[in-house]
């Protein structure tokens, strides 16, 4: 990280941006910033100067050693969460895209990597890839010096995909809602799509404002 990056840091710290933010127009993951702030004061302590200095020593000290290589317990584990996503009704190749974001480094591949990680053709890639774009698990960046695009999970990707999903579901509440008239407001079915539609307005605005509630925590 650059001493002009971290000039940045600093006042968007000052001027109340969350971490998402600033990563966003430094175009960097949400955790990298995290990380150098927490490491350097925190919030209210961040100084640019003293991290840079930080930077310095650490470096002079040695790179340290890179983690180590995935193993038997980490495919497995990994295994799991693409089981788990796959009975919650996402497509298993959509699911094993996500998961691979998930566990790389800087959360940050391009359709050419995950394809050759993968070991599957471009094409699966790719609607794998605009599926979870379109759901908000992930968000597409374009590299401008090598004309590609570069896809991307980030911290708040939870959240995005939660008011994605809660809004498609209000639309079905809202549906279900307009027919009760068309149906006779005291017909059977009228008043079941009343119901249905009244349980899923309350239930997705609550998930809504929870959501809203603790992103902080994604920060």
């Amino acid at each position: 990280m650059t001493p002009q990056e971290r000039q940045r840091i600093s006042a968007g710290l000052a001027g109340g941006l969350s971490y998402a933010e600033i990563a966003r127009r430094l175009d960097r993951p949400t955790s990298t910033i995290s990380r150098e702030v927490a490491r350097n004061g925190g919030a209210s302590g961040y100084r640019p100067q003293a991290a840079q200095q930080a930077a310095a020593r650490r470096a002079r000290r040695g790179t340290p050693p890179a983690p180590p290589a995935p193993g038997p317990v980490v495919d497995a584990v990994a295994e799991l969460i693409v089981a788990g996503a796959v009975r919650s009704g996402m497509p298993r190749m959509t699911a094993r895209v996500h998961v691979d974001l998930l566990l790389s480094e800087d959360g940050r591949r391009t359709a050419a990597e995950l394809a050759r990680r993968l070991g599957v053709s471009p094409a699966s890639v790719s609607v794998a890839v605009n599926s979870l774009v379109e759901s908000g698990y992930i968000r597409r960046e374009r590299d401008p010096q090598r004309r590609r695009d570069v896809y991307v999970v980030d911290d708040d990707a939870w959240y995005r995909s939660i008011v994605i999903s809660s809004r498609q579901t209000l639309e079905t509440a809202h549906a279900a809602t307009d027919l009760v008239e068309a149906w006779g407001a005291d017909s059977p079915v009228a008043l079941r799509l009343a119901k249905g539609g009244a349980f899923l307005e309350r239930v997705i605005q609550d998930m809504l404002d929870s959501a809203e509630r603790w992103r902080g925590l994604l920060s």
